[in-house]
């Protein structure tokens, strides 16, 4: 990770010859947002005096406290390489500020730090994460605005000319390389159109950061190869959605806390306790991992999205997953998020539910190695084997009574949240849908 100060930011922009510079951050729901600045306004930005109204995002403040100040994270500079090569566009993530010089409660960038708090009160180094973002890209109509036709009907690791994706993915691996993400794998998902790019691990902080990075960068390039790039968990009803498969492992003074060479998986103690802490309170965080009405039409057996909560080291259909890496590379893998979660909350909530399994020692049933989706019911519910809420609604209701998901997102975000998303439930609800139009208009 790079290890910017504030001279180093103003040197490289005037040597670079950056004229603008935006200002990111994230609001509760994930979407990024951003205050263009000029290069002359940098030096202020950088000394925190960057001003903004609070009262026009969702989920912050009131319009009567309205005043909030961004101070820009220097490590997180960054120039576009898409924009033009004289007059440069450059970037800062910032943390979002009171005007009494405290944080803000409402960003989710605090929320993600207080959760990396917590973990380093408990004496772990570091939290790695790493990411598989999948996403789709559609053909756009001849207004430029985005179908739901597919560019191509490549599957698995299929390859150009049926690939027709190739060039796009290109771009955006190259485009992602120049701004210091280091590119691992990038291929033709399952479904018609769908994609993916994985980029290298690293702290949760800067891997939460780069998530936003990736998305902005992915649906810019798209755009500028004639594509709409959505990362919507399940735009097409009867092929894969999209996930995000989330990596993950802590560290103690410098050794992976989940790795012992002398247990039968080479798993630590601490290791099973993360799993259980996962297992006990995914269902109260799901609402973060899964966060829109659509994210549980993607989570339906059949189409190998994760549905049911046990863990395996050896397949893929549960919840949890244990890739074959051992050492330094042991990691747990949780499956169900995809990729429209705010990373920043999600990312808190998942190291808070796995902290809490270590600190309470929740140790979790035994794996479950053989398909989960081939069971019946009754078999599932002999191995005590749950489910993941089956709709956001059923998602918030386990939320709202979750002193987990209150005390890591902090009362604000936690009510502004709930309200939100039950709105945004309550108008799906009522709406009327081409589906039920099709179905029962001329039956009855």
């Amino acid at each position: 990770m790079v290890n910017y100060t504030r001279q180093d930011i103003i040197r490289l922009a005037k040597e670079q010859d950056v004229k603008f510079i935006r200002l990111q951050f994230t609001d509760i729901f994930g979407i990024m947002k951003n205050v263009a600045i000029t290069i002359e306004q940098l030096e202020k930005a950088l000394d925190n005096k960057c001003m903004f109204d609070g009262s026009s995002i969702e989920g912050f403040v009131r319009i009567e406290e309205s005043d909030m100040y961004l101070r820009p994270d220097p490590n997180t500079f960054v120039i576009f390489p898409w924009r033009p090569q004289t007059g440069k566009v450059a970037r800062l993530i910032c943390d979002v500020y009171n005007p009494d010089g405290t944080p803000f409660e409402g960003d989710p960038r605090y929320v993600l730090k207080k959760a990396l708090k917590k973990a380093t009160d408990l004496g772990f180094d570091q939290f790695n994460v790493g990411p598989e973002c999948e996403f789709f890209l559609f053909l756009t109509d001849s207004e430029g605005n985005p179908t739901t036709i597919t560019h191509d009907n490549a599957g698995y690791f299929d390859l150009g000319p049926v690939d027709l994706g190739e060039n796009a993915r290109r771009d955006m691996c190259l485009a992602l390389e120049e701004m210091g993400f280091e590119i691992e794998a990038s291929h033709h998902e399952v479904a018609p159109g769908q994609h993916e790019i994985d980029f290298k691990y690293g702290d949760a902080l800067t891997t939460a950061d780069s998530i936003m990075t990736f998305k902005l960068v992915v649906k810019t390039i798209a755009q500028r190869h004639g594509l709409h790039a959505t990362f919507m968990p399940k735009p097409i009803f009867g092929i894969n959605g999209s996930g995000m498969h989330t990596n993950m492992s802590l560290f103690k003074n410098g050794k992976n806390v989940f790795y012992d060479e002398n247990s039968p998986l080479q798993l630590s103690q601490e290791a099973y306790w993360f799993i259980g802490g996962l297992m006990k309170n995914i269902r109260s965080i799901s609402a973060l991992t899964n966060p829109i009405v659509n994210s549980y039409k993607r989570l339906v057996p059949g189409y190998e999205a994760p549905v049911y909560i046990a863990w395996s080291a050896r397949n893929r259909s549960p919840l949890i997953r244990i890739p074959a890496a051992r050492g330094a590379s042991t990691r747990v893998e949780l499956r169900c998020p995809d990729p429209t979660c705010n990373p920043y909350l999600a990312l808190a909530a998942v190291l808070t539910a796995g902290l809490d399994g270590i600190e309470n020692k929740v140790q979790p049933p035994a794996s479950t190695d053989k398909n989960i989706f081939q069971m019946t019911e009754q078999q599932r519910e002999a191995e005590g084997i749950g489910s993941l809420p089956g709709s956001l609604m059923e998602a918030l209701e386990e939320m709202s009574k979750s002193k987990l998901a209150k005390d890591t997102l902090g009362d604000h975000i936690f009510e502004k949240y709930i309200e939100a998303k039950t709105e945004e439930w309550d108008e799906y609800r009522t709406k009327i849908s081409k589906w039920e139009v099709d179905e029962y208009l001329t039956k009855y």
